[in-house]
């Protein structure tokens, strides 16, 4: 067996040779982001990395290599991370198949729903969202009310869900139905289907951003087999709330310096105000504030690592993804108001080519939504009260 030691250099080495250098400039924007699908858009790089990380079976380096992965351990892993990280090597794949539904499918699908999703998850073959919110359920995401009628070996799905992302670009999607009314939790079914289905359709909604990721999903007599079933019927409560934990894991990496060389912060302080004789940020204001913040975002970046080290082990407190998920959004949003303060007014310009049609701004704004999604603040709060804190009720 390779010892660590050796596995990092032949790592270094490898990912050395095999990433493009446009894989390791800086994410700018959205289209810098790969997330795959069937009818990708690919920038300049990004296919050649996807396919040789993703022959490696390093887009999910952890799973196993009968479902995709790359059978590392632990430890292998995080070097693999670390080594990547040290070359600004950026992630071959963004996808909620990856953060999301692949580890609720290791941990509760069928051996024959684990081989037929997630190798094209691995692959990134299949672009995923996630039917959870709806208009009336959305906090109580138990009181939701999509119904899916039993019809013998498939449901008939009808129903809304909302703030759907990307459900437009969406090839498939993991869902949250009510197969009966008995119980709220205990009434609820997690089923996967095609986007392509009859009776599928979406509908974008438009941010104060003015971008539209979000999206209202509508389901009208929709058929799923019942194959695609995840977990026994009216046990996908279950399913929902490991995936959850999942999902605000990876909402919490907000908080941490995206993959790619520099620091946009530092970066366009620097541009907006300059630096004095001694080289340092000419405003001593805005130079203690970013010093601070980045004072948070390295302890915050330690305590992922010991999070994701005991996550790893089974040792993580099931509460602490709620811990995380909300520190993390908290520093997001504050790295953008740091952004924008260091802009001043110039930092609102909106649509000129010299912002990258505001892209500062429309970041800024998008990132009022970090509280909300993936549960608001206000709930991981009480989680974190409740369940770390044993505060009363």
């Amino acid at each position: 067996m390779t010892d660590l030691a050796t596995f990092r250099s032949e790592t270094r080495a490898w990912l050395e040779a095999n990433c493009p250098p446009e894989m390791r400039a800086p994410v700018r924007s959205d289209k810098d982001i790969c997330w795959g699908g069937r009818n990708p858009d690919f920038q300049p790089g990004q296919r050649e990395w996807l396919d040789v990380m993703a022959s490696r079976g390093w887009t999910v380096p952890d799973w196993p290599t009968q479902y995709g992965g790359g059978g590392l351990s632990p430890a292998e892993t995080k070097a693999l991370r670390e080594e990547m990280a040290a070359l600004h090597c950026r992630n071959p794949l963004n996808s909620f198949g990856i953060s999301m539904l692949g580890p609720a499918l290791l941990k509760y699908g069928t051996e024959a729903q684990k081989l037929d999703h997630l190798p094209k998850i691995a692959r990134g073959e299949i672009r995923w969202c996630q039917g959870y919110s709806e208009p009336n359920a959305g906090s109580d995401l138990a009181s939701l009310a999509a119904s899916a009628e039993d019809a013998g070996d498939h449901y008939i799905v009808n129903g809304q869900k909302v703030w759907t992302s990307y459900a437009d670009k969406a090839d498939w999607i993991f869902c949250l139905v009510r197969t009966s009314k008995e119980s709220k939790q205990g009434g609820i079914s997690f089923v996967l289907f095609d986007m392509a289905s009859e009776g599928v359709s979406t509908k974008p909604i438009l941010l104060i951003s003015g971008y539209s990721p979000f999206c209202e999903t509508f389901m009208d007599n929709v058929r799923v087999p019942k194959a695609n079933r995840i977990h026994d019927e009216n046990k996908g409560w279950d399913v929902a709330k490991y995936l959850l934990g999942h999902e605000r894991e990876m909402i919490s990496g907000m908080g941490l310096a995206s993959a790619g060389g520099g620091n946009p912060l530092i970066e366009g302080a620097i541009a907006a105000v300059g630096l004095d004789a001694q080289g340092r940020l000419a405003d001593p204001l805005l130079r203690a504030s970013i010093a601070m913040f980045e004072v948070r975002a390295r302890a915050f970046g330690a305590m992922s690592e010991r999070f994701i080290d005991e996550l790893k082990a089974g040792r993580a407190h099931p509460a602490q993804p709620s811990m995380m998920k909300y520190y993390g959004t908290e520093l997001n949003k504050a790295r953008h108001e740091l952004q924008m303060a260091a802009g001043g007014s110039d930092a609102l310009e909106w649509e000129s080519g010299a912002s990258n049609g505001g892209a500062a701004a429309r970041a800024w704004l998008r990132t009022k939504a970090n509280s909300i999604e993936g549960g608001t603040s206000e709930i991981q709060l009480n989680i974190v009260a409740k369940r770390i804190l044993d505060l009363p009720a």
